[in-house]
């Protein structure tokens, strides 16, 4: 397809939605990697060159096998979050997603043979950090996350769609790594010995939270899945954290997924990939730092045994996440993109060193601020 003949398409596309104005411009927008993501800009109706933005994202289907569950979760939540926000005084333009649409009104247009397109307003005056630059900014994107879990603390978790089956069942997670030793595809299985001895010394725990939750002594939730701090939008004027965005992954399951998930991204001294593993441990001051702020957001919608396990919830997800890289590394890299050879071997190595850095500093993780 020629570029012309993508504006063209783009153009039509946009036009199935309910738009203040007609489209002026529309390009790439954004680093994602999953789904491609455009910036609308359109011109008012007077004549002028318009400030009225959107974002238009055509979802990755390979990804999100069933576009339309994905949509319908997106939806129900976004607008339970907007009368909450609502009822606080808030602003539920800038503080949630706004869907927009179409002019049928669906909440995504399906576009034969070009895929499933969905639109959003566009958040002005805001911004999102790719690194943790300040903690302040580690700090702002907990008490958005918390404040996340509080606003959704009362929606019926179990309604929602799980939109990538199994994916923080840490059992499953190891399961998938010994079926991987076993067929050793890619004959790499004596090479990460030691990994796979990590990994297998710590299967008993893998269990723990999916153990409690059967139990009922963990709550099912509404969880992000993917908390990094670029998943928040901070306001430019105030470095606030106001907004939650990327909603493909809300899911059922356990506040402790997402804190976990935040402290294996964020307060890890080394990057996700790092060759040298000595620059690789957990941040105490960043730790305690994001779990103050997490527990504020969440303004006590948290029960006493989730407070309590969340270290457990940062060990866990850190140990999850080195099973699947090398996991990945023993199916010859087919999940996880790589960019040079052994990278998610690296990957493997660096969360396995996080995880054993965070069990030298437990009894500090543990103890109540």
């Amino acid at each position: 397809m020629t570029m012309g003949k993508e504006q063209e398409t783009l153009f039509q596309i946009a036009a199935q939605f309910d738009l203040e104005g007609t489209v002026h411009t529309i390009t790439p927008y954004g680093s994602g990697h999953i789904n491609d993501t455009y910036l609308v800009v359109m011109r008012e109706k007077t004549g002028g060159s318009g400030t009225k933005r959107y974002i238009l994202q055509r979802m990755n289907t390979s990804v999100f096998t069933k576009p339309s569950e994905l949509m319908e979760n997106i939806s129900g939540v976004t607008k339970h979050l907007k009368n909450k926000i609502r009822m606080e005084g808030g602003d539920p333009k800038r503080e949630t997603l706004s869907l927009i649409e179409t002019k049928r009104g669906e909440n995504c247009f399906v576009a034969e043979d070009l895929g499933y397109y969905r639109m959003y307003d566009f958040i002005e005056g805001a911004v999102s950090y790719d690194v943790v630059k300040r903690p302040e900014d580690f700090y702002e994107s907990a008490v958005a996350f918390g404040r996340f879990q509080y606003l959704l603390s009362d929606y019926p978790a179990e309604t929602l769609h799980e939109t990538i089956p199994d994916f923080h069942n840490t059992v499953k997670r190891y399961q998938d790594l010994e079926a991987a030793i076993a067929a050793d595809v890619a004959g790499r299985k004596t090479c990460v010995e030691p990994e796979i001895a990590f990994a297998r010394e710590r299967k008993a725990e893998l269990g723990e939270l999916l153990d409690l939750q059967r139990a009922g002594k963990l709550p099912l939730r509404v969880t992000h899945n993917d908390t990094k701090l670029n998943n928040i939008m901070m306001d430019e004027k105030t470095g606030r954290g106001i907004c939650v965005i990327d909603l493909d992954t809300v899911m059922p399951g356990l506040s402790l997924y997402d804190f976990g998930d935040s402290i294996r991204y964020g307060a890890n001294t080394g990057a996700e990939d790092e060759v040298d593993l000595t620059r690789v441990s957990l941040d105490l001051s960043l730790y305690r730092l994001y779990k103050k702020g997490y527990l504020e957001g969440s303004r006590g919608s948290l029960g006493a045994l989730e407070k309590k396990l969340l270290p457990v919830g940062a060990k866990l997800m850190t140990l999850e996440c080195g099973i699947r890289f090398l996991t990945d590394y023993l199916n010859g890299d087919i999940y996880f993109k790589i960019h040079r050879k052994k990278q998610n071997l690296d990957r493997c190595r660096s969360q396995f060193a996080l995880v054993a850095d965070m069990e030298k500093k437990w009894d500090a993780m543990c103890k109540e601020d």
